[in-house]
C-alpha cells in the first residue's frame, strides 16, 4: 500500500492518513521552497493541493527548483508542478493558479484551503498571507531563505498564537527594504521547505511540537541551528 511507511509510525496510524487525506493545503510561491514543500506534502498523501505561481520555468530555476526540467523551460511553473504532482500521486487533487496573489484574489484562493504554506519571496506577499489567514483563522506556514540560512514558524496557530507581525511589525519599512541577495545554494531550500512541510503534516496530523510562537533558524555553513520565543 502507498503509505505503508508512514502509517506505521505512531502518530500517524489509518486516522492520522484519512486526516491528511482530508486536508486542503494551499503552498504561494512553487519555486525553491515551494517544490520540496510540494513534492513531499504530495507523497505523503495531502488530498487537495493549490498551488499558486504566476512565473514560468526558467534555466535558471533548475539548480534548485527539482519539480521542473528543462523541457518545461518557458512553461508556467504552477501548471507544470501540477502535472508533476499528479504523476507523483494520481489520488490526490491538484489545483494550480497561474497568477500573482493579491489584494483582489486571497480572499477568495485562501479562503477554498485549510492552511496556507509560504514559497513566496517577498514582503508584500508575506503581509498579505499573513492577514487574510487571521481574518479567516487559518494558520500561515512561514519560511524563508537566504544564501545558507533559513528561517521557519507556524503562524495563527495553537495557544501560543503569534503572526508574520510580530516577527517583522513595520511593514513599510520592510518594503523599503532592498530586495535581499540572489544568490542561494540549492540545498537551502531543500531543507527549509522540508522543514516547513513537517510542520504542514503537524499542524494536520495532531502530532509533535508545532512550532508556533517560535521561530526557527539554521545557518548550513555550520549546521547551527536555533529556536527563539516570538
Amino acid at each position: 500500500m502507498r503509505y505503508d511507511r508512514q502509517m506505521i509510525l505512531p502518530e500517524i496510524g489509518e486516522e492520522g492518513q484519512k486526516k491528511l487525506l482530508d486536508a486542503k493545503v494551499l503552498i504561494v510561491g512553487v519555486g525553491g521552497l515551494g517544490s520540496p514543500i510540494a513534492l513531499y506534502l504530495a507523497g505523503a498523501g495531502v488530498g487537495c493541493i493549490g498551488l499558486v505561481d504566476d512565473d514560468v520555468v526558467s534555466i535558471s530555476n533548475l539548480q534548485r527548483q527539482v519539480l521542473y526540467s528543462e523541457k518545461e523551460l518557458g512553461k508556467s511553473k504552477a501548471v507544470c508542478a501540477a502535472e508533476r504532482l499528479s504523476a507523483l500521486n494520481s489520488e490526490i487533487k491538484v489545483q494550480p493558479y497561474s497568477t500573482r496573489l493579491t489584494e483582489d484574489n486571497a480572499r477568495d484562493i485562501i479562503g477554498e484551503y485549510d492552511m496556507v504554506v509560504d514559497g513566496c519571496d517577498n514582503f508584500t506577499t508575506r503581509y498579505l498571507i499573513n492577514d487574510i489567514c487571521i481574518e479567516q483563522g487559518k494558520p500561515y506556514i512561514y519560511g524563508a531563505i537566504c544564501g545558507f540560512e533559513g528561517q521557519v514558524s507556524v503562524f495563527n496557530f495553537g495557544n501560543r498564537k503569534k503572526s508574520y507581525r510580530d516577527l517583522y511589525p513595520d511593514e513599510e519599512e520592510m518594503k523599503r527594504m532592498p530586495p535581499p541577495p540572489k544568490g542561494v545554494m540549492g540545498i537551502t531550500p531543500a531543507v527549509v521547505g522540508s522543514i516547513e512541510a513537517t510542520e504542514v503534516l503537524k499542524v494536520i496530523g495532531g502530532f509533535g511540537d508545532v512550532l508556533a510562537g517560535e521561530l526557527w533558524t539554521i545557518d548550513l555553513r555550520t549546521l547551527q541551528s536555533n529556536k527563539f520565543s516570538l
